[in-house]
């Protein structure tokens, strides 16, 4: 990996304030990259269950899906790590849609999540993202967004 990457990525995700007030972070692995949502009481909807808040694992899911392009961007060269620094930034990606399947709820836990890009061009990318919690094979939640790719 390209010295910087970790940098690289850490100001991507402090340009997203949102990321901030949820506490997301990513971790890496190579060219793998986890993005982490970890528990705090003030992302419960429902407290009787307690259960995450839908909105919270809908910007989980969205926001792992742009960083996942960008990182992936950055790992497959199409984005050139030479001309980037922590003060010139890659445009992110602009999300057209995204469907979010709830498949149980989110419970009082940290919550992991990942994405697969299934298309990624020079105008259009569309990513697939899974949330897990202790087990990787039993989601909470997954999605499907659609972007817009943007240079500069």
């Amino acid at each position: 990996m390209t010295p910087g990457y970790d940098a690289l990525l850490e100001a991507l995700v402090a340009r997203i304030p949102y990321l901030g007030f949820l506490g997301i972070r990513f971790d890496t692995a190579g060219a793998e990259l986890t993005a982490v949502l970890p528990y705090s009481d003030d992302l419960i909807g429902n407290p009787l269950i307690p259960a995450l808040h839908g909105g919270v694992t809908a910007a989980f899911l969205e926001v792992t899906a742009i960083t996942g392009l960008v990182w992936t961007g950055l790992h497959q060269g199409r984005i050139p790590p030479s001309a980037l620094t922590v003060e010139n930034l890659p445009a992110l990606p602009k999300t057209i849609d995204i469907t979010v399947d709830y498949l149980r709820p989110g419970q009082a836990e940290d919550a992991f999540a990942r994405a697969r890009i299934n298309r990624s061009g020079r105008r259009y990318a569309s990513v697939h993202v899974e949330a897990w919690q202790e087990d990787p094979q039993r989601l909470f939640a997954q999605g499907t967004g659609h972007f817009l790719m943007r240079e500069g």
